[in-house]
């Protein structure tokens, strides 16, 4: 049970954007909204988690993680209140649903980040790797699920799926508080300058290779929750699908992205060299796909093709997720981690107001755009992260040290 309370807990996080995807074409019908109105209510809540997540990190540090993470879920479930009864009952209800959303957002930042490091409080050696490996299944299950749990409560009404957020954190508030005990004696947090200067030094000596994670992390999140945003639309718009069956359609590529990372996870281990041939392997996947995209409009094909950028993103996230967490001493991990987890949600954010600009634009155009920016981040890869055989270890990579450019 205690494992089960912790996996609930960035499940709420996952939900959290992929639910409302498959309903946002119905609230900008219902709403008389633009598609970068609409597109806004995914973007606050990824600002709003971006901007709070370092902050509940570190307060998670000097308070405790269970002190944070319930009243995180607690706001969250308030901001799914909010905007749900936004939607029925006020008049001017999308500005209210989008304070709602922001409220989830700033939530949401209490949930995942925390979650890991409370896994590394509670559990040690391979125990860890192993719970470890559930919350980051229990995060691809999310990702899986919630287009079709959206897409079934959309049956009921647009905005029933505002209404079962806080049911959802309500389960994991009840585990949370009764299963999950953490220990005493904690040891003292540094201060904030301390904090402060911690954070500044690991980016003065590690910035260029950490700018490149960084990139590929937002990069990969940036295009799948763009490309889902596009497929949500022109699934409605062009071919008329909606409901239960748009929902399965837009859980085949977060299926296939979700399997293949926790293969990924489960192979790589400690070896570096094969987490980087890994990242260079998945970006190129993720150019040929958006490419080879540009020619393709009948769903099916389309599907077809877009499951080799959901591979390519499959492969990269377990390894650039390691690359950062294995590269950096347990003093400054929580500092870097933190910041990560910020940038991921950043290429959340921006996925559907630029991909909406791009719709506009030019489909040849969008696709060829996101083609070049994947092909830039995978060559960066190939340059800024290098490593290197320790001495003695000429036949077997289990542990590497970074070079860096």
């Amino acid at each position: 049970m205690l494992i089960a309370a912790i996996g609930s807990i960035p499940l709420i996080m996952t939900l959290g954007n992929s639910m409302l995807i498959p309903i946002l074409p119905k609230m900008k019908t219902e709403l008389g909204l633009t598609q970068l109105q609409v597109s806004l209510t995914i973007t606050v809540f990824s600002v709003a988690a971006a901007i709070f997540i370092p902050i509940f990190g570190y307060l998670s540090d000097r308070f405790s993680r269970k002190s944070i993470i319930l009243p995180a879920l607690i706001l969250y479930g308030i901001g799914g209140l909010l905007a749900g009864f936004a939607s029925n009952v006020l008049s001017n209800s999308y500005i209210w649903i989008l304070i709602g959303r922001i409220l989830q957002g700033i939530g949401a930042a209490g949930t995942a980040p925390i979650a890991m490091a409370l896994t590394g409080d509670l559990f040690k050696g391979g125990e860890q790797s192993r719970v470890l490996g559930i919350v980051e299944a229990s995060n691809g299950l999310g990702k899986v699920l919630s287009p079709i749990i959206g897409s079934l409560l959309a049956l009921v009404a647009w905005f029933a799926v505002f209404y079962a957020f806080p049911a959802i954190c309500l389960i994991s508030i009840i585990l949370t508080w009764i299963f999950i005990k953490e220990k005493r004696n904690r040891q003292a947090p540094p201060p904030f300058e301390k904090y402060a200067r911690g954070l500044m030094h690991v980016f003065k000596k590690e910035g260029r290779w950490l700018f490149t994670t960084y990139l590929a992390g937002a990069t990969c999140l940036f295009t799948l929750f763009g490309i889902l945003f596009y497929l949500s639309d022109i699934l409605e718009v062009k071919y008329g699908i909606n409901g239960v069956k748009k929902g399965l359609i837009l859980a085949i590529p977060l299926l296939v992205q979700g399997g293949t990372a926790y293969i990924t996870g489960a192979k790589i281990g400690k070896n570096m060299l094969v987490m980087k041939r890994l990242t260079v392997l998945g970006f190129l996947l993720m150019t040929l796909s958006y490419v080879s995209l540009t020619f393709v409009e009948k769903i099916v094909p389309f599907l077809f093709v877009l499951i080799f950028s959901s591979i390519g993103t499959g492969l990269v996230l377990p390894c650039i997720n390691s690359l950062i967490t294995g590269s950096v001493g347990k003093e400054m991990r929580g500092f870097v981690t933190s910041l990560y987890g910020s940038v991921r949600f950043l290429g959340v954010a921006v996925g559907p107001p630029i991909f909406t600009r791009l719709m506009d634009w030019s489909r040849t155009g969008m696709f060829l755009s996101i083609a070049t920016l994947t092909f830039i981040v995978g060559l960066l890869a190939i340059l800024t992260i290098h490593v290197s055989k320790p001495s003695g270890e000429k036949d077997k990579y289990s542990a590497f040290r970074y070079n860096y450019v």
